[in-house]
């Protein structure tokens, strides 16, 4: 029960950090998503449950205290751990490059998810400005942040086998 304890206390750390720290190096509004880089790390670790799972976890508190739409976070970050869950069973998951380069599809289908439910509500959406002046600026932080990140949650992991 510690253990849970844990991850629910790197989740809120690593989610007050990207709302509190990380605004002061974001561009156009936008800023790396640690809850999307520790989303893909759980997924690629222990699979495609406990990925969704954090993921859903991960959206949840987003939802909850960002206040857009409810849901499209914990509906974008279950997908993303699901399907980087299911990639990590013919992987290698201790490798440290893959979530790194990783994190630029992640952010992409979260992108993607968000795009087609504005969408679906008939919101207006310039796509191409929106690729070139909100997603390559998020996606450069990502990748700058996706290794540390990966190495933080690789040694939480290897805490946690031990624990049991």
């Amino acid at each position: 029960m510690k253990i849970i304890g844990l991850w629910a206390a790197l989740l809120v750390l690593c989610y007050a950090l990207q709302t509190s720290l990380l605004t002061f190096v974001s561009y156009n509004g936008f800023s790396a998503n640690l809850l999307l880089l520790l989303t893909v790390s759980v997924a690629f670790l222990r699979g495609h449950e406990q990925g969704t799972f954090f993921g859903f976890m991960a959206g949840l508190l987003q939802d909850a205290t960002a206040g857009s739409y409810f849901g499209l976070a914990t509906f974008s970050y279950m997908t993303i751990g699901l399907i980087f869950g299911r990639f990590s069973v013919n992987l290698f998951r201790e490798q440290s490059l893959l979530p790194v380069i990783s994190s630029i599809p992640a952010l992409a289908i979260h992108f993607a998810i968000t795009i087609g439910f504005l969408f679906m509500l008939d919101r207006p959406i310039d796509v191409a400005k929106f690729i070139r002046q909100d997603f390559w600026p998020a996606a450069i932080m990502q990748i700058v942040l996706a290794y540390p990140v990966h190495r933080l949650i690789l040694a939480l992991n290897e805490f946690s086998k031990q624990r049991r």
